[in-house]
């Protein structure tokens, strides 16, 4: 007890040093504790393709590499990363799919980005996205169907994203998922050494079709007419990217499944409204998953969705404020910050100096443009010791147009003890 309350009370001490500092100085981390005590972030870091990938020194990547030494995340999840599938832009013709997470790791993350920065050695996990995956089909009915993507221009020089074309956008109309090429704008999930991705048991879903959703908000316009036709819709995907669950093994024992995922943005669409709808089904997913829905079925054909014990924490960029937006029904409150399974009142803020770099802001914004759009939502059962929005001051070039959102939180391994291999497998439809 004493050592329980001589803890929390460094943590306040800490944080109220963090208030008072430069805000490009390292967070301070948690105190150690006996049990697992880990840092759980989630960054969009825009648009990354795989040249810049392969371009170790690459200014705004090592920037980005940068702010996440600082951060020393245990856990992270980067949205905007491309997934590099065989034959997609810049993707060497040898190379292995899916090694874009791993590559940002160890050609930025493992090497110092600066005198005063430690390196840090990640494991990733990634999966395909349905981004500028092309649906063969006019999903935009704006009478033409544009199957092939432009080739892309080189990287600009100041490393900032490329600017989307007009005909980068017309084919990312067409696309399963919005995107000017296949994989763009796809997740990654890092893990530090120390930790154990169980790559064997992660589900994936980005092939769960959105029409098995019951009650699914199907994109219609103001007379009811459906906006796509019944061929269309019964192949439509949920999901604008995907769906992830992946457990992951901590040092202690404990087991964590982080819940990723990046819905489309509520905008860019018409009084059909395809795009707000597809996000507020996008984020309604989780609560169904958590509520154990029958029509829930993953990429390897295992139905129901998650009836495990072990804690969760939702990570990612959801396009949604709960307070603010254009967002329908507010998605965030009504199926995640009220849900009966998820901390719904832990809400990242930026702290005195982070507030005052960028005063036009609300303290819990977690995008430039003024909304709290990105998420670190734990279980009701995961301790929590403190949480951020770090909004770095006088970064010179900008990284993204997102802020990194972190929460340190502890996982006692002797409450929750390691599932049995067997509850483990892709193959328990309770899984």
């Amino acid at each position: 007890m004493i050592m329980r309350t001589l803890s929390l009370l460094l943590l306040a001490l800490s944080l109220a040093w963090a208030g008072c500092m430069d805000p490009n100085t390292p967070i301070t981390r948690t105190p150690a504790r006996d049990a697992d005590t880990l840092r759980i972030a989630t960054y969009n870091i825009e648009d990354v393709r795989t040249a810049a990938l392969l371009d170790a020194n690459h200014p705004r990547l090592k920037a980005a590499a940068a702010r996440v030494q600082r951060l020393r995340p245990d856990i992270l999840l980067l949205n905007e990363i491309a997934y590099d599938e065989p034959g997609a832009p810049d993707v060497p013709p040898e190379a292995e799919a899916g090694q874009n997470g791993q590559r940002f790791a160890d050609n930025f993350l493992a090497v110092a980005q600066g005198p005063d920065l430690q390196p840090i050695r990640y494991h990733a996990f990634t999966a395909p996205s349905n981004t500028g995956q092309h649906s063969g089909l006019d999903l935009n009915r704006d009478g033409r169907i544009t199957p092939n993507y432009p080739p892309l221009p080189p990287l600009p020089a100041d490393g900032q994203p490329n600017r989307q074309t007009e005909a980068g956008r017309a084919y990312g109309d067409d696309s399963w998922g919005f995107g000017t090429y296949p994989g763009q704008y796809g997740m990654v999930l890092l893990v530090r050494e120390g930790l154990e991705i169980l790559h064997d048991s992660a589900r994936t879903f980005q092939h769960l079709h959105w029409e098995r959703m019951p009650a699914a908000l199907q994109p219609a316009l103001p007379d009811s007419t459906p906006w796509y036709d019944i061929d269309t819709w019964q192949r439509f995907p949920l999901s604008s990217k995907s769906h992830w669950d992946v457990p992951v093994r901590l040092p202690g024992g404990a087991i964590l499944h982080v819940f990723a995922s990046h819905p489309t943005p509520p905008a860019f669409d018409g009084e059909e409204e395809r795009n707000k709808r597809r996000n507020h089904d996008e984020i309604r997913f989780w609560s169904d998953y958590l509520n154990g829905a029958a029509y829930i079925v993953d990429d390897q054909g295992n139905l129901g969705g998650y009836h495990g014990a072990h804690p969760f924490v939702i990570l990612g960029d959801l396009n949604a404020d709960p307070d603010e937006g254009s967002s329908i029904d507010d998605p965030i409150g009504t199926f995640l910050l009220s849900h009966d399974r998820i901390n719904g009142t832990v809400a990242p803020q930026a702290d005195d100096a982070g507030q005052t770099a960028f005063p036009d802001l609300d303290p819990d914004d977690t995008a430039r443009w003024g909304r709290r759009v990105d998420y670190v939502l734990p279980s009701t059962d995961v301790e929590v010791l403190a949480s951020g929005v770090w909004r770095p001051a006088a970064e010179g070039l900008q990284v993204s147009d997102h802020f990194p959102v972190w929460l340190d939180a502890v996982f006692d391994a002797v409450s929750i003890p390691p599932a049995p291999a067997d509850t483990l497998s892709p193959d328990d439809p309770g899984f």
